[in-house]
């Protein structure tokens, strides 16, 4: 006799989903991209506190700092798979951030990362 064909669900938060689907174990990769819009507003008050943003130029800038990101992320891992490693080490973003900034932005970028890093793990 033959097994029915239907497909069992599973009922969460009000959306039925299949039991069988997968789920991949790299969750963020499926996330898309952050939103840095909060930050934005934040470092804008800073440095400028009299002054105001569009929410269409904080959507440009988010787009802007997603893209570095990517661009930054990607070359890291090019530079860690060319070293033949399985972790990513400090290095390897410093090198990608000197490989696609311009000279002085990749400098201040790296010294301005570096001491964020040493307060994070100081604190």
């Amino acid at each position: 006799m033959a097994k029915p064909t239907f497909k069992r669900q599973c009922y969460i938060k009000r959306h039925l989903r299949p039991l069988y689907r997968k789920h991949s174990r790299c969750s963020s990769i499926n996330l898309g991209h952050g939103n840095y819009s909060l930050y934005i507003n934040r470092v804008l008050k800073e440095v400028v506190p009299n002054r105001g943003i569009s929410s269409y130029s904080v959507d440009i800038v988010n787009i802007l700092i997603n893209d570095i990101f990517e661009r930054i992320a990607t070359e890291a891992c090019q530079r860690m798979f060319l070293r033949k490693r399985c972790t990513l080490t400090p290095g390897d973003i410093q090198q990608a951030v000197y490989l696609l900034l311009p000279k002085k932005l990749a400098t201040l970028a790296v010294t301005f990362g570096s001491k964020a890093v040493h307060r994070f793990i100081h604190s």
